[in-house]
């Protein structure tokens, strides 16, 4: 009988414009769910890592680690466009 295996992620829950929250998980790329709220999107993100995972495992692929994020920087980045 197999032992299951603890596996922790650090996600990032990112406020919705339509409402809501998204969810990315930067140690696993292309990772993204949603949640009405941030209960719903914590089980949507629970539910996706494991999906995640088990594709990773099928395709016989190695589980990364877990990402150390740093503190976020937020600003804004200014563009100028040409128009004809």
């Amino acid at each position: 009988m197999k032992l299951n295996q603890q596996y922790s992620f650090t996600v990032l829950f990112e406020p919705a414009e339509e409402g809501g929250y998204v969810v990315t998980c930067p140690a696993l790329p292309g990772l993204v769910t949603e949640g009405d709220t941030l209960e719903q999107a914590r089980a949507m993100a629970q539910d996706a890592i494991r999906g995640y995972l088990e594709s990773l495992l099928e395709d016989g692929l190695p589980i990364p680690s877990d990402k150390e994020i740093a503190q976020p920087v937020k600003e804004q980045i200014h563009v100028a466009l040409k128009t004809a």
